[in-house]
Order: C-alpha cells, then structure tokens, then sequence
C-alpha cells in the first residue's frame, strides 16, 4: 500500500486513475489543479502522478517547484509526443511519462513498478517543505541552512520525521535513539526537545509537537 498523489484537470481521468489504483490497494489524493495541493503534506506521498497541460499551474511548473521538496518518484500525464516535450519534463525531475490515451492497467503496472524500485533504495534525505534531513552526512537544514545539532538531538529529529504525524513518549524515543545504553534516562528527551525548539525558532519553525501527556510528534 501506498500513499499517492494525482493532479489532473480532467476529472473523468482523474476518478479512472483513482479507481484503478484503489484496486491496489494505495490510497489516493486526487486534485484537478495543482493550486489545490498543500504543500506542506508533500512529504507523505510515495508516488507522484502529474498531469502536463493543466491551466493556472501546468505540471512542468508544479514539477520544478516541487522536485527540491520530495524524493518520491514523479511520473507525467502527457498527450504531447514530442521527444523534446518529454526530454524536457524528465530534465526537470521527473522519472517517467505516460501518454495519453493510455489504459490504466499499464498505468497500474508502471506505478507499481517505481513502488518496488523505491523500496529497495534507501532515500539519501527526508524532505518537507522548509526543512531538510540529510541521512547520510546526519545533518539538518532549514532553507537550505544547516542547524547546529549535537548527535543526540540530530537522531531524536531523524527518529520522529521518519515516523511523522505518530506520537512518541519520551520512554520511547530514549529506547529508539539510545538503545537504552548510556548513562542518561528518558528525562533527557524533554531537555534535548528542548534545546533543538530553541535553535529551530531562530528559522521561525517548529515542527515538533507536544501531546500533553502523552509525548512529542513530527508534524
């Protein structure tokens, strides 16, 4: 199961596209213009599925503007044929087209296709609107500025960002990021918590939540 957006002015295509994927099992967004879409709940999607010719915000537009924000493959809606049309989108991040008329088992097909090549690739960063997280050089940047975190509240941030929207005591999170090794307790958290809200209000953000009495979320 997966969690997929589709952007289509067509709405007859868009319901299809819907319906089709439903069948298995993912759950779809569907929108038919791109100024519809928040931005800031990009990051939860594993797949994009992008109409080109839309009105207000066509899909090339909605491609460039997005592609800096989400990881999660992109595949375009087109009824142009013309190789530079389509050299064109891909050189701006997308990962593959499908021309319109197309049947939506080979939509279904290529769709599930990019799902299974994504599971087996490890995403090098988790990315949300203004915030960052680099997996691999375990940095974060807001606005493309990396934060000072020391090791710790880096790792509490990664933690909670991988499992955004989820609630997490301090109990758990001290067991996730520390292995219940060291000679801290989960008292810590609330400190490390702390610290990283007060370096993230220098960007004027704060992306982790209080659940009063229960514990802390990405949101």
């Amino acid at each position: 199961m997966a969690l997929i957006l589709v952007i289509d002015d067509e709405i007859p295509i868009l319901e299809l596209i819907k319906n089709g994927l439903q069948k298995d099992g993912h759950i779809v967004s569907a929108y038919s213009s791109a100024v519809q879409v928040p931005l800031d709940k990009l990051g939860q999607y594993d797949l994009v599925i992008l109409d080109i010719m839309m009105p207000e915000i066509d899909g090339f537009t909605f491609c460039a503007k997005i592609r800096s924000l989400i990881d999660c493959p992109i595949l375009f809606l087109t009824a142009k044929t013309m190789e530079n049309d389509i050299t064109f989108g891909l050189g701006l991040g997308a990962d593959d087209y499908l021309t319109k008329p197309f049947r939506i088992a080979e939509l279904r097909a290529r769709v599930n296709a990019h799902l299974r090549r994504e599971q087996r690739e490890r995403h090098t960063s988790i990315n949300f609107d203004r915030v960052k997280i680099d997996l691999s050089a375990m940095e974060l940047q807001v606005d493309n500025m990396l934060v000072s975190l020391t090791k710790s509240e880096y790792l509490i941030c990664e933690f909670l960002a991988r499992n955004k929207g989820q609630v997490f005591s301090k109990e758990q999170i001290y067991e996730a990021v520390f292995s219940l090794e060291g000679d801290s307790d989960n008292s810590t958290i609330s400190t490390h918590i702390k610290n990283i809200r007060a370096k993230l209000s220098k960007f004027d953000i704060q992306p982790i939540s209080t659940a009063w009495g229960i514990g802390y979320k990405w949101e």
